[in-house]
């Protein structure tokens, strides 16, 4: 605990047989749950956790899932809510607590059944957390990319300071550019602008950074089982969090690698995935966030910009067609037209992105 706040730190793992057991022995004391994802992997990882948790003794800090709220008059709602939490389980993928005894032991290992991705490993993790209403849920991967050291930075302001969402960020640490492999750090980068757009966390960097720890509250503001199950994983959940008007903090970290990880992603191929992802995300956050949740001018700006810019596109190819392929000149009318729709678009989208980055100000600590 810390302050008297119970803390939790799910590991997602899939073939880390190797690394396992170095994170989840050198967790620091104040954790006071360790839930071990093995999603569905084809080494002995799970039987290293397994055997790991037979060697240890109860934590002695019982934690029961939450129980069913009593009925009142005025209180529907906390059930209607309780009652979808215990649903919400067919939603992820099929797993199994494989603990004797989940309430008194530290480390929690549950076995996916099939194999979903990262996001869904953590999505699991974060349900078992949530339904033993764990107060602060960091996640640290489980190759060993993390350092324990700097998990009490990455909690504190979840605990003391009420941040809803803190990340690690290695992109500003003075050793990012001579210890991160250069294609991880241009692609990291290049996520990094597009989840900004698309999140609506405009200050944010190192996107992909997966050293997070989140609160309680923000976790139950959300859909956890709808989480992006794959690499793509921590910019949905960044966009879900914004729709949900949730504060973010970045902490700076140090960049870790060639501790005997073997990356299983690959960045050409995870680009094009999450970029698509992130352009959905991106309308999805204009149509729930400023219209249906709360209506803001910046989503009429924004539309009015892609249907002045799309309105243009003909322009653009008759005078490409006329400059490249003919000898006469592009006609007064058609240059006016195409100077007066492409203006118009681009202030529209400078004044709706300029508003967007205003309106999330208060969400960024």
């Amino acid at each position: 605990m810390i302050n008297q706040k119970t803390v939790a730190v799910v590991v997602p793992a899939y073939n880390e047989g190797k690394q396992i057991l170095n994170v989840v022995s050198s967790m620091p004391d104040f954790v006071d749950r360790i839930v071990v994802v093995n999603d569905c992997s084809t080494d002995k990882t799970g039987l290293i956790v397994s055997n790991f948790i037979k060697q240890q003794t109860a934590s002695g800090e019982t934690l029961f899932a939450k129980s069913s709220p009593q009925m009142t008059k005025y209180n529907r709602a906390e059930i209607v809510l309780h009652e979808m939490a215990k649903k919400e389980l067919e939603f992820f993928i099929p797993s199994q607590v494989t603990n004797e005894n989940p309430e008194s032991e530290r480390v929690i290992l549950i076995n996916n059944l099939s194999n979903g991705g990262v996001g869904a490993a953590i999505a699991r993790g974060y349900k078992w957390c949530i339904d033993h209403h764990i107060d602060c849920t960091a996640v640290m991967a489980g190759d060993g990319q993390m350092d324990p050291s700097e998990l009490e930075s990455i909690c504190q302001p979840v605990i003391e300071d009420g941040i809803d969402y803190v990340k690690g960020n290695r992109l500003i640490h003075r050793s990012a550019w001579l210890v991160m492999p250069k294609t991880r750090y241009i692609g990291n980068a290049i996520l990094s602008i597009l989840t900004k757009i698309a999140s609506g966390y405009w200050h944010v960097s190192d996107t992909q950074s997966g050293y997070t720890a989140i609160s309680l509250k923000a976790l139950q503001a959300i859909k956890i089982h709808d989480i992006y199950r794959s690499y793509g994983m921590p910019n949905d959940l960044m966009v879900k969090l914004n729709i949900a008007f949730c504060t973010i903090k970045e902490v700076g970290i140090k960049p870790v690698y060639n501790v005997g990880e073997q990356s299983k992603m690959k960045v050409i191929k995870v680009i094009p995935t999450v970029s698509w992802l992130l352009l959905k995300s991106f309308f999805k956050r204009l149509w729930i966030k400023y219209l249906l949740k709360d209506f803001h001018p910046l989503f009429l700006l924004y539309h009015f910009a892609f249907m002045l810019g799309a309105v243009s596109i003909p322009y653009i190819i008759k005078i490409a067609r006329i400059v490249l392929f003919t000898q006469h000149s592009v006609s007064p009318l058609t240059m006016l037209a195409f100077v007066f729709l492409f203006i118009s678009a681009f202030q529209s989208l400078l004044f709706a992105m300029w508003m967007d980055m205003q309106d999330n100000e208060r969400l960024y600590k």
